[in-house]
């Protein structure tokens, strides 16, 4: 989402990533008008395979999530997108324009990092959609702040995000009990794209 110019305390970033394009999908900042898409996305149980305690019930709890990325465009220059096709996937069942997930990396409210994050639909995994759409984002997150560390939270026994991150780049700095998971037995693990020393103790503190 485009503003009319940075405010004060803003940071504008050095070059646009309010359209990024990568071989298949066309990356725009999550906005409220994706609200239907969105719900639609995290209310799938099939999406939330890995955590089904995350699966959201109520369109209102998307929305907010939709405000927060928002603000993350508004303050950080970069924030998470909406991803669609830009070509047909006939062997998946996708059309050119579809939405076939979200993503990106923002800086979550009280932290000082980018949290890289992303989900997709399940028709959608297995084509190597989300191995554009997470280099498009660190890549995005080195361009507007390379000071902030990228950070990603995931659970151990998610094998292919695990892969994922480790082909993009990041390395593996903790592992540890998934604190709030309902699964007693969950494991979180932190990726970083850099050793973390001054910011672990509060990067694990939210894993």
């Amino acid at each position: 989402m485009r503003s009319s110019g940075p405010h004060r305390g803003q940071r504008p970033s050095p070059r646009g990533f309010e359209r990024v394009r990568t071989p298949r999908l066309n990356l725009d900042p999550v906005v409220p008008g994706d609200l239907d898409e969105h719900f639609a996305l995290m209310s799938d149980p099939g999406v939330w395979a890995h955590l089904p305690s995350g699966r959201h019930s109520s369109p209102d709890r998307t929305l907010a999530g939709i405000q927060h990325s928002v603000r993350h465009w508004a303050t950080d220059g970069l924030g998470y997108w909406t991803a669609r096709l830009h070509e047909d996937l006939p062997g998946a069942g996708l059309a050119a324009g579809a939405m076939v997930g979200t993503g990106g990396c923002a800086v979550r409210v009280g932290t000082s990092w980018w949290n890289l994050y992303y989900r997709l639909t399940p028709p959608a995994w297995g084509l190597g959609l989300a191995a554009e759409l997470v280099p498009a984002a660190i890549d995005a997150a080195h361009a507007v702040a390379p000071e902030r560390p990228v950070i990603a939270y995931l659970l151990e026994h998610n094998v292919e995000s695990r892969g994922l991150a480790e082909r993009a780049g990041l390395s593996l700095v903790w592992r540890g009990p998934d604190a709030g998971n309902p699964d007693p037995a969950a494991v979180r693990l932190v990726y970083a794209d850099r050793p973390l020393t001054d910011v672990l103790d509060r990067v694990t503190a939210l894993a």
